[in-house]
């Protein structure tokens, strides 16, 4: 079983910043790629960021220049710095990670709401 748990949804306003945090556990043997995704109410869910083993990191077009995706690879955590928060970005978070088994693990998501 692998268990991934997210933090650090919350409200904020616009132009602020939260940061989100997610941790692999149980039996992971090999962490092939770490992510966010995020889905909007009626929206499917699309791909955030995410950082590969080996250090590259695709962003979404919304995402670049706002959102910064970083790695403990020690921890198996995964987080995302997100800065100048837009309405548009309210969404559930989700935190995932693909072992190198190809294997696709999601966390229960996390709420971000940005409005004043």
């Amino acid at each position: 079983q692998v268990q991934l748990a997210e933090s650090g949804g919350g409200l904020v306003q616009p132009g602020g910043s939260l940061r989100l945090s997610c941790a692999a556990s149980g039996s992971i043997f090999s962490i092939y790629a770490m992510g966010w995704y995020r889905q909007a109410p009626g929206k499917q869910r699309a791909l955030v960021a995410s950082i590969f083993t080996g250090g590259r990191i695709n962003y979404s077009d919304s995402a670049k220049g706002r959102f910064t995706i970083s790695r403990d690879s020690a921890k198996n955590a995964v987080y995302l710095q997100m800065n100048s928060l837009k309405p548009e970005d309210t969404a559930v978070y989700y935190c995932n990670v693909i072992a190198t088994t190809l294997h696709n693990y999601w966390g229960q998501g996390t709420q971000v709401t940005v409005s004043s």
